[in-house]
């Protein structure tokens, strides 16, 4: 099951000297490419002993600060990034034979910034945070679907209040690396540091 990639190199000269702005360039291209859930990342985060586990979130937002997402505050990224807050993200775009991977410290959003994307989200989205006590054990399926069926006539047709378990999280980048896939597997690897003053790029070996 071996891919022959076959893509333009990537220079150095071709990206920008902002990794922000670069993200923003890869990612219109995975749009523009019409790749399915462009915006998926898997997140990789470990407990206070290094006992890693990873999933994959969506982004929701991109700014000079970081990569922002959200989730249950219960769930066990959350716990883990309470414990260890350090995390690093990998974005998949393999039809493009394309990746970013990020790592850096993790931080939580303000509350408000956490309220104004919940407005945004389908009522079913926020009728299943409410119903979902997520990574804790549940009898079934159907008991899953009674506690939906009581959140959703508890909140008839009212809006639905941001629960005090559900927020976003801030992945402020230390490291990004820019993959692109090359043939024979001498892939061009370039790679964002942060410094105190600026960002200083370099190229990785494949």
């Amino acid at each position: 099951m071996r891919v022959r990639y076959v893509p333009g190199p990537l220079h150095e000269a071709d990206v920008s000297a902002d990794p922000a702005e670069q993200f923003h360039r890869w990612l219109a291209d995975a749009v523009t490419a019409g790749l399915p859930e462009p915006n998926a990342m898997v997140l990789a985060t470990s407990t206070a002993a290094g006992r890693p586990s990873s999933r994959t979130v969506l982004l929701k937002e991109l700014d000079e600060r970081g990569f922002v997402f959200y989730t249950n505050t219960g769930s066990r990224k959350a716990g883990e990034i309470a414990d260890n807050p350090r995390a690093s993200l990998c974005f998949p775009w393999f039809p493009m034979a394309r990746q970013v991977l990020v790592e850096g410290s993790v931080e939580p959003v303000a509350r408000e910034v956490a309220a104004a994307y919940w407005a945004t989200r389908p009522r079913e989205s926020q009728l299943g945070a409410w119903a979902s006590k997520q990574s804790e054990p549940i009898e079934s399926r159907e008991a899953l679907a009674a506690r939906l069926v009581e959140v959703t006539e508890r909140f008839g047709e009212d809006p639905i209040p941001l629960p005090s378990g559900w927020g976003g999280y801030r992945v402020v980048p230390e490291v990004l690396e820019f993959w692109q896939g090359q043939p024979g597997r001498l892939h061009d690897r370039l790679r964002y540091r942060r410094s105190p003053d600026r960002w200083a790029l370099d190229r990785l070996q494949p």
